[in-house]
């Protein structure tokens, strides 16, 4: 377990592996070294995911427990993608970083996305999705305490992550199918994207609706009994 107790080095790193090193490296993967980088890429975020869970405690014994949730709350995720059509892993991701923190929910993200497509199938787009959900697991913890209170907004909240997801997901699409980037083509992504988009977002109120406060109810006390 890596502990890093300068505070300082904490605060970086919080703030460069997701909105500097993982989106560099995706980007590097995606238009420089080709398809067949995926899957040095998609190690390279996982790796880069579990630095930034480590960045989010200072205690060994607080962030072994913190990771042993975590492990479960993926495992949550990655056997919800099995069921049809509906998909639970931004409403598990966003109720991990509510309770436990945004480095928490970007890993649990991030994670479900590459162990889950071990059965769905790996591929360039793979470390797209671990981004994807991993930053709105970070934007879930930004807003934990709002999100918490507020049964209304946490929902408003999934619906948002939904369009947000998808919105990620079509910068993949362009850049795949058009050799690189453009914002006309992009435009049209989303725009053939909004039935499955308007779907995703969709099934994000409803897990959140089932979910938010029995698995509320019982993160709150595993922090209270672990002191996570």
């Amino acid at each position: 377990m890596i502990v890093i107790k300068n505070a300082a080095v904490r605060r970086v790193l919080k703030a460069v592996v997701p909105f500097v090193l993982i989106p560099a490296c995706i980007a590097a993967g995606a238009v420089a070294a080709g398809e067949k980088s995926y899957p040095l890429v998609t190690a390279a975020v996982a790796a880069l995911s579990l630095l930034l869970f480590f960045a989010g405690f200072e205690r060994k014994k607080t962030g072994t427990r913190r990771l042993v949730i975590v492990a479960v709350m993926t495992a949550l995720s990655v056997a919800g993608r099995f069921l049809p059509v509906f998909k639970p892993v931004t409403a598990f991701t966003v109720l991990t970083a509510v309770y436990l923190g945004g480095e928490a929910g970007f890993l649990v993200g991030s994670l479900s996305a590459a162990i889950s497509n071990f059965y769905f199938g790996q591929g360039p787009w793979t470390p797209f999705q671990m981004f994807a959900w991993g930053i709105i697991g970070l934007a879930a913890g930004a807003l934990a305490r709002p999100l918490e209170k507020s049964r209304v907004l946490l929902l408003v909240f999934g619906a948002a992550a939904g369009a947000a997801y998808s919105m990620i997901m079509d910068v993949w699409t362009v850049i795949w199918y058009a050799n690189g980037f453009g914002w006309k083509a992009y435009g049209a992504a989303v725009l053939a994207a909004l039935p499955y988009t308007a779907v995703y977002a969709l099934s994000n109120v409803l897990f959140l609706l089932l979910c938010a406060r029995p698995f509320g109810e019982k993160l709150k006390r595993v922090k209270v009994k672990y002191g996570v």
